[in-house]
């Protein structure tokens, strides 16, 4: 074994709080071409922050296919999520420990660009960028949570043994409503991150 990957190892995993991106912590807008258009849903960075001030890691993982779709650079995606952090920031002193995304979409999805039009393991609901978080930060996905507005965000959770938390912010309410994507089973409805962020802390005993 890797020495490097023992002395990791050697360390108690810990539980993480795995976020979608669009209709979760910003306003869902579809393809956001201009970085000024994202905009946080209120309350998110406050949610974020208790999360942080619980010592509770916060990863981001979200499904961003634009580039793949020919719509804009990946470089345009990583502006975006530069604006996210800064507004997380400013609004509550809040940050996200880790940001994951997949710039990749199979062909018959959509994907037209050659550089990123291929199936991959990190697109949601697949299991990838969990796994690759739980491996580079030593995170426990059996105690882990997930939130999401989409069924596919449940979905993966379930795939990777984390607790799937479904926010009836974005597309949350389509999704209950059966008018989006499929039907799923979430561990527990919230209105949104904020009252996710309750639910969260009463399983972990941190209220």
């Amino acid at each position: 074994m890797n020495p490097k990957s023992e002395i990791q190892n050697s360390y108690p995993s810990q539980a993480a709080v795995f976020l979608d991106r669009d209709g979760v912590l910003n306003v869902e807008a579809g393809y956001i071409h201009n970085v000024t258009d994202l905009h946080l849903i209120p309350g998110v960075a406050s949610a974020v922050r208790r999360l942080n001030d619980l010592g509770i890691f916060c990863c981001l993982v979200s499904n961003q296919s634009g580039p793949a779709r020919g719509y804009y650079p990946i470089d345009h995606v990583e502006a975006l999520h530069q604006r996210l952090c800064q507004l997380l920031q400013a609004e509550a002193g809040a940050y996200l420990n880790s940001l994951y995304y997949c710039p990749y979409l199979s062909p018959p999805e959509g994907g037209t660009n050659p550089e990123f039009s291929l199936w991959s393991t990190w697109r949601k609901p697949n299991t990838g960028m969990l796994v690759a978080a739980a491996w580079e930060h030593n995170l426990d996905l059996g105690q882990s949570f997930m939130v999401g507005d989409k069924a596919t965000d449940v979905d993966m959770a379930h795939n990777a043994g984390c607790r799937g938390i479904l926010v009836q912010t974005g597309f949350g309410r389509s999704v209950l409503s059966g008018a989006y994507q499929h039907h799923t089973q979430p561990d527990y409805i919230a209105t949104d991150l904020a009252a996710a962020v309750v639910w969260i802390c009463e399983q972990l005993g941190n209220l």
